[in-house]
Protein backbone atom coordinates (compact mmCIF):
# COMPACT_ATOMS: atom_id res chain seq x y z
CA UNK A 1 0.00 0.00 0.00
CA UNK A 2 1.19 3.61 -0.76
CA UNK A 3 2.48 5.77 2.03
CA UNK A 4 -0.97 8.07 0.35
CA UNK A 5 -3.24 5.82 0.71
CA UNK A 6 -2.05 4.78 4.27
CA UNK A 7 -1.68 8.63 5.03
CA UNK A 8 -5.53 8.50 3.77
CA UNK A 9 -6.85 6.12 5.40
CA UNK A 10 -5.43 7.01 9.04
CA UNK A 11 -7.23 11.08 8.58
CA UNK A 12 -10.14 8.95 7.31
CA UNK A 13 -10.29 6.76 10.25
CA UNK A 14 -9.10 9.49 12.81
CA UNK A 15 -12.63 11.67 11.40
CA UNK A 16 -14.70 8.45 12.24
CA UNK A 17 -13.45 8.38 15.98
CA UNK A 18 -15.64 11.10 17.00
CA UNK A 19 -19.07 10.13 15.50
CA UNK A 20 -18.35 6.37 16.55
CA UNK A 21 -17.59 7.98 19.94
CA UNK A 22 -21.26 9.40 20.47
CA UNK A 23 -23.25 6.59 18.16
CA UNK A 24 -25.76 4.60 19.55
CA UNK A 25 -23.40 1.64 20.94
CA UNK A 26 -24.42 -2.09 20.20
CA UNK A 27 -22.06 -4.98 18.70
CA UNK A 28 -24.44 -6.92 16.66
CA UNK A 29 -28.23 -8.15 16.37
CA UNK A 30 -30.49 -11.35 18.37
CA UNK A 31 -33.92 -12.45 17.41
CA UNK A 32 -36.75 -11.70 19.91
CA UNK A 33 -39.65 -13.17 20.89
CA UNK A 34 -41.36 -12.08 17.26
CA UNK A 35 -38.43 -12.65 15.24
CA UNK A 36 -37.45 -9.27 14.50
CA UNK A 37 -33.65 -8.50 14.78
CA UNK A 38 -32.50 -6.61 17.97
CA UNK A 39 -29.49 -5.47 18.51
CA UNK A 40 -26.81 -6.41 21.23
CA UNK A 41 -25.04 -4.42 23.99
CA UNK A 42 -21.33 -3.67 23.34
CA UNK A 43 -19.36 -5.52 25.82
CA UNK A 44 -17.67 -3.21 27.65
CA UNK A 45 -19.44 0.15 28.67
CA UNK A 46 -18.18 2.60 31.27
CA UNK A 47 -17.77 1.76 34.73
CA UNK A 48 -18.63 4.80 36.80
CA UNK A 49 -20.45 4.07 39.17
CA UNK A 50 -19.04 0.58 39.43
CA UNK A 51 -17.33 -1.99 37.42
CA UNK A 52 -20.28 -4.50 37.47
CA UNK A 53 -22.28 -1.39 36.07
CA UNK A 54 -19.95 -2.04 32.72
CA UNK A 55 -20.44 -4.83 32.28
CA UNK A 56 -23.31 -6.36 29.59
CA UNK A 57 -26.62 -7.98 31.01
CA UNK A 58 -28.47 -8.28 34.10
CA UNK A 59 -26.38 -7.46 37.31
CA UNK A 60 -27.67 -8.42 40.54
CA UNK A 61 -26.44 -9.82 44.04
CA UNK A 62 -29.25 -12.55 45.03
CA UNK A 63 -28.38 -14.06 48.67
CA UNK A 64 -30.75 -15.23 51.16
CA UNK A 65 -33.94 -13.54 51.72
CA UNK A 66 -33.84 -11.65 47.76
CA UNK A 67 -36.07 -11.90 45.76
CA UNK A 68 -35.99 -12.71 42.00
CA UNK A 69 -36.09 -9.97 39.82
CA UNK A 70 -38.83 -10.28 37.34
CA UNK A 71 -39.53 -12.57 34.55
CA UNK A 72 -40.87 -10.32 32.00
CA UNK A 73 -38.30 -7.50 31.61
CA UNK A 74 -37.29 -6.88 27.79
CA UNK A 75 -36.01 -3.35 28.36
CA UNK A 76 -32.60 -2.93 26.02
CA UNK A 77 -31.75 -1.18 29.46
CA UNK A 78 -32.95 -0.93 33.02
CA UNK A 79 -31.72 0.45 37.02
CA UNK A 80 -33.11 0.27 40.06
CA UNK A 81 -31.71 2.30 43.03
CA UNK A 82 -32.01 3.76 46.13
CA UNK A 83 -32.74 7.30 45.79
CA UNK A 84 -31.49 8.26 49.34
CA UNK A 85 -28.24 6.09 49.42
CA UNK A 86 -27.36 5.97 45.55
CA UNK A 87 -26.80 2.28 45.93
CA UNK A 88 -27.83 0.46 42.56
CA UNK A 89 -29.77 -2.39 43.58
CA UNK A 90 -30.19 -4.52 40.17
CA UNK A 91 -29.22 -3.17 36.67
CA UNK A 92 -29.58 -4.37 32.83
CA UNK A 93 -26.82 -2.59 30.37
CA UNK A 94 -26.74 0.25 32.49
CA UNK A 95 -24.39 1.92 30.59
CA UNK A 96 -25.64 1.06 27.30
CA UNK A 97 -25.58 4.49 25.05
CA UNK A 98 -29.28 4.12 23.87
CA UNK A 99 -31.38 7.50 22.13
CA UNK A 100 -32.90 8.73 25.37
CA UNK A 101 -36.15 10.29 23.74
CA UNK A 102 -38.67 13.11 25.96
CA UNK A 103 -36.61 11.69 28.99
CA UNK A 104 -33.32 13.87 27.67
CA UNK A 105 -36.16 17.01 28.92
CA UNK A 106 -35.14 16.48 33.00
CA UNK A 107 -31.91 17.32 31.74
CA UNK A 108 -32.63 20.10 29.48
CA UNK A 109 -35.55 21.28 32.59
CA UNK A 110 -32.19 20.47 35.36
CA UNK A 111 -30.24 22.87 33.71
CA UNK A 112 -32.39 25.62 32.56
CA UNK A 113 -35.50 25.48 35.09
CA UNK A 114 -33.44 27.59 37.69
CA UNK A 115 -32.29 30.74 35.08
CA UNK A 116 -36.20 31.67 34.57
CA UNK A 117 -38.24 33.20 37.37
CA UNK A 118 -41.53 31.67 36.87
CA UNK A 119 -43.17 34.86 37.00
CA UNK A 120 -41.23 36.16 33.77
CA UNK A 121 -44.17 36.47 31.02
CA UNK A 122 -43.20 36.17 26.94
CA UNK A 123 -44.00 36.87 23.88
CA UNK A 124 -43.50 34.12 21.51
CA UNK A 125 -42.61 34.70 17.99
CA UNK A 126 -43.04 32.52 14.58
CA UNK A 127 -39.15 31.81 14.46
CA UNK A 128 -38.83 30.30 18.09
CA UNK A 129 -41.20 27.84 16.99
CA UNK A 130 -39.56 27.22 13.15
CA UNK A 131 -37.23 24.89 14.03
CA UNK A 132 -39.73 22.13 16.14
CA UNK A 133 -39.47 18.67 14.76
CA UNK A 134 -42.05 17.22 12.47
CA UNK A 135 -44.46 14.93 14.75
CA UNK A 136 -42.87 16.16 17.60
CA UNK A 137 -45.35 16.48 20.98
CA UNK A 138 -46.98 19.83 21.42
CA UNK A 139 -48.42 21.66 24.33
CA UNK A 140 -50.03 24.10 22.04
CA UNK A 141 -47.66 27.20 21.96
CA UNK A 142 -49.09 29.41 19.51
CA UNK A 143 -46.82 32.45 18.22
CA UNK A 144 -47.70 36.28 18.81
CA UNK A 145 -49.14 34.48 22.62
CA UNK A 146 -47.78 35.59 25.71
CA UNK A 147 -46.87 32.88 28.12
CA UNK A 148 -45.02 33.10 31.63
CA UNK A 149 -42.36 30.53 32.38
CA UNK A 150 -44.85 28.42 34.95
CA UNK A 151 -47.32 28.08 31.99
CA UNK A 152 -44.15 27.01 29.52
CA UNK A 153 -42.48 24.02 32.49
CA UNK A 154 -46.30 22.63 32.55
CA UNK A 155 -46.02 22.05 28.80
CA UNK A 156 -43.34 20.62 29.19
CA UNK A 157 -43.74 18.24 32.15
CA UNK A 158 -47.39 17.32 31.54
CA UNK A 159 -47.16 17.14 27.73
CA UNK A 160 -43.66 16.71 26.54
CA UNK A 161 -44.38 19.91 24.37
CA UNK A 162 -41.41 20.63 21.92
CA UNK A 163 -42.71 23.70 21.26
CA UNK A 164 -42.59 24.95 24.50
CA UNK A 165 -38.97 23.40 24.66
CA UNK A 166 -37.80 25.95 22.20
CA UNK A 167 -39.28 29.09 23.56
CA UNK A 168 -37.84 28.26 26.64
CA UNK A 169 -34.60 27.52 24.84
CA UNK A 170 -34.53 31.06 23.21
CA UNK A 171 -35.46 32.36 26.08
CA UNK A 172 -32.17 30.96 27.58
CA UNK A 173 -30.01 32.17 24.63
CA UNK A 174 -30.96 29.74 22.07
CA UNK A 175 -31.18 26.44 20.98
CA UNK A 176 -27.12 26.18 20.30
CA UNK A 177 -26.12 27.40 23.82
CA UNK A 178 -29.07 25.47 25.40
CA UNK A 179 -27.29 22.74 24.21
CA UNK A 180 -24.04 23.61 25.55
CA UNK A 181 -25.45 24.04 28.66
CA UNK A 182 -26.74 21.02 29.15
CA UNK A 183 -23.66 19.21 27.88
CA UNK A 184 -21.86 21.16 30.65
CA UNK A 185 -24.15 20.16 33.10
CA UNK A 186 -24.33 16.85 32.27
CA UNK A 187 -20.84 16.15 32.54
CA UNK A 188 -20.94 17.99 36.28
CA UNK A 189 -23.25 15.39 37.56
CA UNK A 190 -20.96 12.39 35.85
CA UNK A 191 -23.71 11.74 32.70
CA UNK A 192 -20.89 10.57 30.62
CA UNK A 193 -22.51 8.87 28.68
CA UNK A 194 -25.06 11.36 27.64
CA UNK A 195 -24.70 13.69 24.50
CA UNK A 196 -27.21 16.20 23.65
CA UNK A 197 -28.01 17.25 19.99
CA UNK A 198 -31.27 19.04 20.78
CA UNK A 199 -32.69 19.94 24.03
CA UNK A 200 -36.12 18.41 23.37
CA UNK A 201 -35.17 14.18 22.94
CA UNK A 202 -36.00 14.80 19.40
CA UNK A 203 -34.27 11.79 17.67
CA UNK A 204 -30.73 13.54 16.10
CA UNK A 205 -27.62 11.19 15.09
CA UNK A 206 -25.65 10.64 17.88
CA UNK A 207 -28.06 11.76 20.65
CA UNK A 208 -27.44 8.99 23.24
CA UNK A 209 -27.78 8.90 26.98
CA UNK A 210 -28.16 5.88 29.68
CA UNK A 211 -30.02 4.69 32.24
CA UNK A 212 -27.24 5.04 34.23
CA UNK A 213 -27.53 8.90 33.30
CA UNK A 214 -31.10 9.32 32.78
CA UNK A 215 -31.79 8.05 36.68
CA UNK A 216 -28.70 10.36 38.15
CA UNK A 217 -30.25 13.19 36.02
CA UNK A 218 -33.40 12.51 37.78
CA UNK A 219 -31.60 12.17 41.07
CA UNK A 220 -30.58 15.92 40.72
CA UNK A 221 -33.26 17.31 39.29
CA UNK A 222 -35.50 16.20 42.45
CA UNK A 223 -33.36 18.22 44.36
CA UNK A 224 -34.76 21.22 42.97
CA UNK A 225 -38.48 22.65 44.35
CA UNK A 226 -40.10 23.64 41.19
CA UNK A 227 -38.92 20.50 39.41
CA UNK A 228 -40.44 18.08 41.97
CA UNK A 229 -43.71 20.03 41.82
CA UNK A 230 -44.02 20.20 37.63
CA UNK A 231 -43.06 16.23 37.69
CA UNK A 232 -45.56 14.92 39.99
CA UNK A 233 -48.14 18.05 38.66
CA UNK A 234 -51.54 15.67 36.70
CA UNK A 235 -53.25 18.19 35.62
CA UNK A 236 -53.18 21.41 34.94
CA UNK A 237 -54.67 24.93 32.97
CA UNK A 238 -52.89 25.88 30.35
CA UNK A 239 -53.21 29.56 28.59
CA UNK A 240 -55.44 29.28 24.80
CA UNK A 241 -54.90 31.69 22.15
CA UNK A 242 -56.66 35.14 22.65
CA UNK A 243 -59.45 36.29 20.78
CA UNK A 244 -59.30 40.10 20.54
CA UNK A 245 -62.41 41.59 22.46
CA UNK A 246 -62.53 38.29 24.86
CA UNK A 247 -61.20 37.01 27.92
CA UNK A 248 -58.44 34.59 27.26
CA UNK A 249 -59.39 31.05 27.63
CA UNK A 250 -57.50 28.11 29.15
CA UNK A 251 -57.88 24.36 28.11
CA UNK A 252 -57.21 21.06 30.65
CA UNK A 253 -53.92 19.16 30.24
CA UNK A 254 -52.89 15.81 31.35
CA UNK A 255 -49.31 14.36 32.34
CA UNK A 256 -48.39 11.84 29.91
CA UNK A 257 -46.69 9.93 32.75
CA UNK A 258 -49.39 6.82 33.24
CA UNK A 259 -47.62 5.58 36.54
CA UNK A 260 -48.51 9.03 37.58
CA UNK A 261 -52.32 9.51 36.02
CA UNK A 262 -53.47 6.02 35.10
CA UNK A 263 -55.11 5.51 31.81
CA UNK A 264 -54.88 2.87 28.88
CA UNK A 265 -55.29 0.27 31.15
CA UNK A 266 -52.26 1.66 33.28
CA UNK A 267 -53.03 2.01 37.15
CA UNK A 268 -51.55 4.42 38.87
CA UNK A 269 -48.59 3.52 41.15
CA UNK A 270 -48.71 3.77 44.67
CA UNK A 271 -46.21 6.56 45.68
CA UNK A 272 -45.97 7.58 42.62
CA UNK A 273 -43.89 11.11 42.20
CA UNK A 274 -43.05 11.71 38.91
CA UNK A 275 -40.60 11.89 36.62
CA UNK A 276 -40.54 11.61 32.86
CA UNK A 277 -41.53 9.47 29.88
CA UNK A 278 -40.62 9.68 26.11
CA UNK A 279 -41.53 8.10 23.12
CA UNK A 280 -39.94 8.47 19.70
CA UNK A 281 -39.11 6.11 16.58
CA UNK A 282 -35.86 5.19 17.44
CA UNK A 283 -35.78 5.52 21.19
CA UNK A 284 -38.93 3.43 21.42
CA UNK A 285 -40.59 3.96 24.93
CA UNK A 286 -38.60 5.31 27.68
CA UNK A 287 -39.42 6.30 31.12
CA UNK A 288 -37.90 7.46 34.45
CA UNK A 289 -39.61 7.34 37.98
CA UNK A 290 -39.29 7.70 41.40
CA UNK A 291 -41.63 6.19 43.82
CA UNK A 292 -41.43 6.16 48.24
CA UNK A 293 -43.30 3.55 50.19
CA UNK A 294 -42.65 3.10 53.91
CA UNK A 295 -39.63 5.65 53.76
CA UNK A 296 -37.97 4.23 51.19
CA UNK A 297 -37.47 6.17 48.00
CA UNK A 298 -36.43 4.53 44.72
CA UNK A 299 -35.51 5.93 41.34
CA UNK A 300 -36.24 3.49 38.10
CA UNK A 301 -35.23 3.96 34.42
CA UNK A 302 -35.96 1.20 31.65
CA UNK A 303 -35.42 2.12 27.79
CA UNK A 304 -36.88 0.60 25.23
CA UNK A 305 -38.20 -2.55 26.20
CA UNK A 306 -39.12 -5.10 23.09
CA UNK A 307 -41.70 -7.48 25.00
CA UNK A 308 -44.73 -6.14 22.17
CA UNK A 309 -46.70 -6.08 25.84
CA UNK A 310 -48.89 -3.06 25.74
CA UNK A 311 -47.26 0.47 27.45
CA UNK A 312 -44.61 -2.10 28.38
CA UNK A 313 -42.14 1.07 29.89
CA UNK A 314 -44.87 1.57 32.82
CA UNK A 315 -45.56 -2.11 33.61
CA UNK A 316 -42.02 -3.17 33.48
CA UNK A 317 -41.25 -0.19 35.80
CA UNK A 318 -43.65 -1.27 38.31
CA UNK A 319 -42.96 -4.51 38.13
CA UNK A 320 -38.78 -3.33 38.96
CA UNK A 321 -40.20 -0.59 41.46
CA UNK A 322 -42.03 -3.45 43.40
CA UNK A 323 -38.82 -5.43 42.94
CA UNK A 324 -36.96 -2.86 44.56
CA UNK A 325 -39.25 -1.82 47.28
CA UNK A 326 -39.22 -6.18 48.34
CA UNK A 327 -35.48 -5.99 48.07
CA UNK A 328 -34.10 -2.54 50.15
CA UNK A 329 -32.41 -3.79 52.34
CA UNK A 330 -31.63 -7.43 51.56
CA UNK A 331 -29.95 -6.93 48.38
CA UNK A 332 -26.28 -6.31 48.11
CA UNK A 333 -25.76 -3.08 45.53
CA UNK A 334 -23.93 -3.82 42.57
CA UNK A 335 -23.06 -0.01 42.05
CA UNK A 336 -23.70 3.36 42.53
CA UNK A 337 -24.97 6.79 41.77
CA UNK A 338 -21.71 9.16 41.86
CA UNK A 339 -22.26 12.41 42.88
CA UNK A 340 -21.34 15.50 40.92
CA UNK A 341 -17.59 16.25 39.31
CA UNK A 342 -17.59 19.49 41.72
CA UNK A 343 -18.67 17.64 44.67
CA UNK A 344 -15.81 14.84 44.50
CA UNK A 345 -13.68 15.87 47.50
CA UNK A 346 -9.60 15.80 46.61
CA UNK A 347 -7.28 12.99 47.12
CA UNK A 348 -6.35 12.52 50.69
CA UNK A 349 -4.69 9.55 52.94
CA UNK A 350 -8.13 7.74 53.96
CA UNK A 351 -10.36 8.65 50.61
CA UNK A 352 -8.39 6.68 47.82
CA UNK A 353 -10.17 6.50 44.04
CA UNK A 354 -12.27 3.43 43.81
CA UNK A 355 -10.38 1.18 41.58
CA UNK A 356 -13.78 0.54 39.27
CA UNK A 357 -13.16 3.69 38.06
CA UNK A 358 -16.13 5.49 40.16
CA UNK A 359 -15.25 8.61 42.30
CA UNK A 360 -14.39 8.16 45.77
CA UNK A 361 -16.67 7.54 48.54
CA UNK A 362 -17.67 10.92 50.29
CA UNK A 363 -19.36 10.51 53.82
CA UNK A 364 -22.85 10.46 54.38
CA UNK A 365 -25.41 12.18 56.99
CA UNK A 366 -28.46 9.96 57.71
CA UNK A 367 -31.46 11.81 58.94
CA UNK A 368 -34.84 10.05 59.72
CA UNK A 369 -38.03 9.39 57.77
CA UNK A 370 -40.49 10.87 60.02
CA UNK A 371 -43.91 12.22 58.62
CA UNK A 372 -43.76 9.93 55.19
CA UNK A 373 -47.61 8.64 54.18
CA UNK A 374 -50.22 11.39 52.80
CA UNK A 375 -47.58 14.09 52.61
CA UNK A 376 -45.53 11.91 50.37
CA UNK A 377 -42.56 13.32 51.30
CA UNK A 378 -39.98 11.36 49.65
CA UNK A 379 -35.60 11.06 50.88
CA UNK A 380 -32.59 11.70 48.30
CA UNK A 381 -29.26 12.51 47.30
CA UNK A 382 -29.07 16.48 47.38
CA UNK A 383 -25.99 17.92 45.33
CA UNK A 384 -24.32 20.30 47.90
CA UNK A 385 -20.53 20.76 48.48
CA UNK A 386 -19.75 21.75 52.29
CA UNK A 387 -16.61 23.55 52.69
CA UNK A 388 -14.99 20.78 53.65
CA UNK A 389 -15.93 19.30 50.12
CA UNK A 390 -18.58 16.74 51.47
CA UNK A 391 -21.47 15.21 49.48
CA UNK A 392 -24.47 15.11 51.51
CA UNK A 393 -27.21 12.21 50.86
CA UNK A 394 -30.49 11.37 52.69
CA UNK A 395 -32.10 14.74 52.30
CA UNK A 396 -36.17 15.47 52.39
CA UNK A 397 -37.53 15.94 49.01
CA UNK A 398 -40.84 17.26 50.55
CA UNK A 399 -43.96 17.36 48.12
CA UNK A 400 -46.61 19.19 48.37
CA UNK A 401 -50.36 17.41 48.83
CA UNK A 402 -51.61 16.03 45.54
Amino acid sequence: MSALKKTALTVTAAALLPALAIAPAWADTHDDKGGKKQPNPPASMSTVGGALLGKAGTQVSLGPGVPVLPKDLSGRSWIVADAESGDVLASHNAHWRLPPASTLKMLFADTVLPRLPQTQVHLVTEPELAKVGEGSSLVGVKENQTYSVHDLWLGVFLRSGNDAVHVLSEMNGGVPKTVQDMQAHAEELQALDTHVVSPDGYDADGQVSSAYDLTLIARSGMQKKDFREYCSTASAKFPGEKVPGKQRGYFEIQNTNRLLTGDYGISPYKGIAGVKNGNTTHAGATFTGVAERNGKVLLVTVMNPDSGESHAVYKEAGRLLDWGFAAAGKVKPVGELVAPASATPPVSKGNEPAKNGAPAKTATKKKSSGGIGTALGITGGVLVVLAAAVYLVNRRWPLRHR
